[in-house]
């Protein structure tokens, strides 16, 4: 962007064009337009879509194609779309996912990708895709951040979660429960560690932050009695992690790591081993304001923490509080980036 002073452009792919994205899209572009100085937003997705969801729900912004040489945010109560797709009606249909919209999915994403690379937007929001479909449809990726990783050239990333009271990331992602053991590493605990830190000091401004790192098995392993991956991967890990001057803590018995104290959960972020292991306190305490954040990529991506609801999709029920939520971590995220020259956070 070449006004640094400029509210950085946010580019939000549409998801699954039968789940919950656009509506949620076009809720939380409302609730943000009524804040001072909101970031600018241009939804990459299908206009047809974008506009057939604003009709059910009343009361948001009108969706509106950008016009050749015009700039988003030209129209006043307007939201922009970058048209990546023609849908056909049947793929727009709230509920019923298709080959086809999931396949439209799949390029909103790789379109936003290019968007940010190309220094286009300062940050990119992921509306919920659904994978099943997405693989239906010939592309063979877990979810978005193996997609993003693949796309950007990343070869160490993490997902990241956060909401009001609790971050946390994990080491292992999208892999079954039986393979968490044979995976773990110090070196997979350790960078994830090192990521984490790194991005609360580059967009949370928390300079020595304080790290909780979860144990593996019952009683963080009770001295080996119960496995050996606390001192064969985690401690270690720990070790490493002070050695680099990081505040890490553990391994802690993963039943009592998040019981509060005193009102606080005692770190500024967690460490968890595998996916239901942080994601069922996080999802506990922070269901509808979560985010979902990739860590390690050259840019900015964040999505709300939940999948595309097609039992909500056209009911106008759902709710925009966790999208709402990813963009204004994601504006946050790229006006700290911006600050410290484009670093990645």
């Amino acid at each position: 962007m070449s006004d640094r002073n400029a509210p950085p452009l946010v580019a939000i792919s549409m998801g699954d064009p039968a789940g919950i994205g656009p509506e949620i899209i076009l809720k939380a572009a409302a609730e943000l337009a009524s804040t001072s100085d909101a970031p600018a937003l241009a939804v990459i997705g299908d206009l047809r879509a974008m506009r057939a969801a604003a009709k059910r729900i009343g009361g948001v912004p009108e969706p509106r194609t950008l016009s050749a040489g015009g700039a988003i945010g030209d129209a006043k109560g307007a939201l922009a779309v970058i048209e990546a797709s023609e849908l056909a009606a049947r793929s727009i249909r709230p509920a019923r996912p298709t080959i086809e919209g999931a396949d439209a999915a799949f390029r909103y994403i790789v379109a936003g990708a290019r968007m940010v690379m190309a220094g286009e937007a300062a940050a990119l929001v992921t509306a919920p895709i659904n994978k099943e479909w997405l693989n239906r449809a010939g592309h063979h990726f877990p979810g978005h951040s193996e997609l993003l990783a693949k796309l950007s050239g990343t070869r160490l990333w993490r997902m990241m979660f956060t909401g009001g009271e609790l971050k946390l990331a994990l080491v292992t992602v999208h892999i079954g429960l039986a393979r968490v053991a044979r995976r773990l590493t110090d070196d997979l605990v350790f960078q994830t560690i090192g990521l984490m830190a790194a991005h609360l000091r580059e967009v949370a401004d928390i300079r020595r932050p304080r790290i909780a790192v979860l144990g593996f098995n019952p009683h963080a392993g009770e001295g080996g009695l119960f496995g050996d991956e606390e001192g064969r991967a985690i401690t270690p890990a720990i070790e490493r992690a002070r050695r680099a001057r990081i505040d890490a803590y553990g391994p802690l018995a993963p039943d009592t790591a998040f019981i509060r104290r005193g009102g606080h959960f005692g770190f500024d972020a967690a460490i968890a081993m595998y996916h239901d292991q942080g994601l069922i306190a996080l999802k506990t305490l922070e269901f509808n304001r979560a985010v979902n954040v990739t860590l390690g990529l050259p840019f900015v991506r964040t999505s709300p923490d939940h999948g595309t609801a097609y039992e909500l999709a056209g009911t106008g029920r759902a709710s925009a509080e966790s999208m709402r939520a990813a963009i204004e971590y994601a504006w946050r995220a790229a006006r700290a980036r911006q600050a410290r020259g484009g670093r990645a956070a």
